[in-house]
């Protein structure tokens, strides 16, 4: 099975690249299954329906969100009726939306995970603890599982993986907006990556406007981060897996900047 992961897309500079980049990726990859984290697509807070509508046109088979999943209200509206689409599982009980789901294309099933960390985040459920209830779950059924860990902390993220290794297929961070660059196979076949990085504005600060942010660190003082416009950037991660044994046996980076980039 090819999967395809897309990094958080950031506001409409973010939809543009994911629209216009999205043909070029099914060619080169091939992918039976692509997500992508959309919890900054609605002007970086959130998302709408219509956007969450245009991104299964365009070809994404699932959605994971974060800790801006509730900043657009319209969410409330759809998400409690929308199967594709997955929140923090380890939101308080009696919380809008799935916590996880399987996501059916081109004959291929992928169960996805959406989890949010707790370090320098609100202090919510557990996401180990909700990760071994979820996962042992879906195991009786499913070999191959995708968890989205929306963290802050690297330790946090990398101490996941090392926490699902060889009992999901990836782990794959979000949240920070910086790709990194440990790209992995763990020991017992789960791929990982402590931050598939974001799509969007590239001369940005993680996709805001560089002014607002540089006047809080300098002032301290209250401001209203705005998405930045301009051309993008484009990153996630292709993972290949096992379907026998839902073990990955293969990850790669994609990072992709606007003007720059060169598709074989």
């Amino acid at each position: 099975m090819n999967v395809l992961f897309i990094g958080d897309i950031v506001g409409e500079v973010g939809r543009k690249a994911l629209k216009s980049l999205l043909p070029v990726l099914k060619s080169k990859y091939n992918p039976h299954i692509i997500i992508a984290n959309g919890e900054n697509s609605a002007a970086g807070r959130g998302i709408t329906e219509s956007i969450a509508n245009d991104f299964y046109n365009w070809g994404v088979h699932g959605i994971t969100m974060g800790n801006h999943t509730w900043d657009n209200k319209d969410i409330f509206e759809f998400i409690d009726d929308e199967p594709r689409m997955v929140r923090p599982a380890n939101f308080p009980p009696g919380t809008p939306g799935l916590g996880h789901t399987v996501i059916k294309a081109n004959g291929k099933e992928l169960a996805i995970v959406n989890l949010q960390g707790r370090t320098f985040l609100p202090a919510i459920d557990c996401p180990f603890r909700k990760s071994d209830e979820i996962v042992e779950e879906l195991r009786k059924k499913h070999k191959c599982i995708l968890v989205d860990f929306h963290a802050e902390a690297t330790s946090e993220k990398i101490a996941m993986g090392w926490h699902l290794d060889g009992r999901v297929s990836l782990v794959v961070g979000t949240h920070t907006h910086v790709q990194s660059n440990d790209d992995t196979i763990l020991p017992q076949g789960t791929a990982y990556l402590t931050d598939a990085g974001m799509v969007g504005p590239k001369e940005g600060i993680l996709g805001m406007e560089r002014e607002a942010v540089l006047r809080k660190f300098e002032t301290q003082l209250p401001v209203r981060f705005v998405v930045d416009t301009g051309k993008w950037h484009f990153h996630g991660v292709f993972v290949q897996i096992d379907e026998s044994t839902g073990k990955a046996t293969k990850i790669e980076k994609i990072r992709l900047r606007e003007d720059e980039w060169i598709m074989e």
